[in-house]
C-alpha cells in the first residue's frame, strides 16, 4: 500500500476527526493527480473569462486575448461556470450501523465532504440536503468563501433520523432544485425498490444527471454472524432471534435480488450506480464520481 493508499484508507481517515481535514487529506492526497490531468480544464460551451490565477493550468489562457490587452485571462466554459451539484446525504437510522469501528454514515459524511471539496476546487456550486424520511437540513447551492465550512457542519451533525424512505424526499429535492445539474445520492438504498424509482423518476423529469453512491457494510452484504443471535431492527425497534447458519442463505438471495432490481432501475433511468463498501479505500469510492463526472465532459466536448 503506497502513501496515497495510506490516506484514504477508511479505517485511517476515520481517525482524523476533523471533518474538513479528512476531506482535505483525501482530496490532496488524491485528487490531486487528477487535478493535473489532461481531463481538467476540459470543459464545453464558452462563457466568459476570468482573470488568471496563480496555480491555474496554463493550457486555459487565451494568449490572442494576451497580445491584445497584455493582460492573461482564463476561458470559462458552462460547465465550469453553470454547474450545480446536489449532495444528498441519507441519515435515517439504518445509517448508523458499523462493523468496523465507524459507521455507514460516517463513511458517507467523508465521501460528501470529499467531494464538495473536490468539486468546489472545480468552482462548481454545491448544495447539501439531508433527509430519511423527509428533508432535514438544506445547504442552497454556492461556492463563496465559507461554503464549504457551511456544509461541513451541516455534514458533521449525527443521524437521527427514522426510516428509509426516499420516495417523499427525492420528490422534494426535485420540486426545490429548479435549474438542471447533477445530484449526487449518498444512501444504502434499503428500501423498497418502487418508491425509490417514483423519485429517481421526478428529478430525472427535471433534467438532472443522478449519482448513486451506495454505502455499504460489508457485513450487511453476506449476514457475517458466527452464533445465533437477537438483532435489533435499527429503524424500528423490532428485536428478532436469527440464526445465520439457517438464515444466511435467504438473506443472501434477497439482498442480492434488491440489488439486481436497483441496478436494472438504475440503467433504466440512466442513472449512474456505484456500490461502496465501507471497508474499500475511499478512492474507490469516489472513482465511480469521478468517472461520471469525466463521462460528462467528454460527451459535452464531443458536442462542440
Amino acid at each position: 500500500m503506497d502513501s496515497i493508499d495510506l490516506m484514504i484508507d477508511p479505517s485511517a481517515v476515520m481517525q482524523i476527526k476533523n471533518l474538513q481535514l479528512r476531506a482535505k487529506v483525501i482530496v490532496e492526497g488524491f485528487f490531486s493527480g487528477l487535478h493535473r490531468s489532461p481531463l481538467h480544464g476540459a470543459s464545453v460551451e464558452f462563457s466568459e473569462y476570468r482573470a488568471y490565477s496563480p496555480g491555474d493550468d496554463v493550457r486555459g489562457v487565451d494568449w490572442k486575448l494576451f497580445a491584445r490587452s497584455d493582460r492573461y485571462f482564463i476561458k470559462k466554459f458552462e460547465d465550469e461556470t453553470n454547474r450545480d451539484c446536489h449532495l444528498i446525504v441519507d441519515q435515517s437510522r439504518s445509517m448508523g450501523f458499523g462493523s468496523l469501528g465507524y459507521t455507514k454514515m460516517q463513511f458517507a459524511q467523508s465521501l460528501a465532504a470529499s467531494l464538495a471539496y473536490y468539486l468546489l476546487l472545480h468552482r462548481d456550486r454545491v448544495g447539501l440536503m439531508t433527509l430519511d424520511s423527509s428533508i432535514g437540513d438544506v445547504v442552497p447551492c454556492g461556492n463563496r468563501t465559507g461554503h464549504l465550512r457551511r456544509l461541513l457542519a451541516c455534514l458533521s451533525r449525527e443521524v437521527s433520523g427514522n426510516e428509509t424512505d426516499l420516495r417523499t424526499p427525492l420528490g422534494q429535492v426535485a420540486a426545490l432544485t429548479r435549474r438542471r445539474g447533477m445530484v449526487v445520492l449518498l444512501s444504502d438504498c434499503l428500501t423498497p425498490i418502487p418508491p425509490l424509482e417514483e423519485g429517481l423518476k421526478l428529478l430525472r423529469s427535471r433534467g438532472h444527471e443522478v449519482i448513486i453512491l451506495r454505502v455499504l457494510d460489508p457485513a450487511e452484504t453476506t449476514l457475517s454472524m458466527d452464533q445465533p443471535s437477537e438483532l435489533v431492527d435499527m429503524e424500528t425497534g423490532r428485536r428478532f432471534y436469527v440464526d445465520p447458519q439457517s438464515a444466511r442463505e435467504d438473506y443472501v438471495r434477497a439482498f442480492e435480488e434488491h440489488q439486481t432490481s436497483l441496478v436494472e432501475t438504475c440503467d433504466r433511468l440512466g442513472v449512474h450506480y456505484y456500490r461502496c463498501l465501507t471497508d474499500e479505500p475511499l478512492k474507490d469510492a469516489l472513482s465511480g464520481f469521478v468517472l461520471a463526472h469525466q463521462r460528462r465532459v467528454l460527451t459535452n466536448r464531443n458536442r462542440r
